[in-house]
């Protein structure tokens, strides 16, 4: 079984894209911001495939932190350098996806197409893209 790691602090964006790829046929482990994703990743590190991490919500402090996902996605990357992540954002913004690329992320994806990023997911896996 593949794990999805989501990090996303809007609840409703969160529950809605794990329901999305539970039906997809996914494990998830959900976190609502940069500390509880530490933590989520550690106990769960042996297990997640890909982690799905939203550019702007809490950073490792606790306080809402534009950018605070690239954050996450550096200290994902440092304890599993192979991990494909996908960085979500409400907005198209260019410059984050940049930002993202060059931080390690493997695709940049804006929220509201949910059956679009199950298919960007499958496609990851399926490539075998870090």
């Amino acid at each position: 079984m593949t794990t999805v790691f989501l990090a996303d602090d809007e609840r409703l964006v969160l529950r809605s894209l794990e329901k999305t790829l539970l039906r997809a046929g996914y494990d998830v482990v959900t976190a609502g911001d940069c500390r509880s994703g530490s933590e989520v990743f550690a106990q769960n590190e042996g297990t997640i495939d890909i982690a799905i991490l939203d550019l702007n919500m809490p950073g490792f402090d606790g306080m809402p932190k534009p950018g605070a996902g690239l954050d996450l996605l550096a200290h994902l990357k440092e304890k599993k350098p192979s991990l494909p992540v996908v960085i979500l954002t409400a907005y198209d913004e260019i410059n984050k996806a940049k930002d993202a690329a060059s931080g390690g992320a493997t695709a940049f994806f804006v929220k509201g197409r949910e059956q679009g990023l199950v298919e960007l997911i499958q496609n990851i896996l399926a490539s075998g893209q870090k």
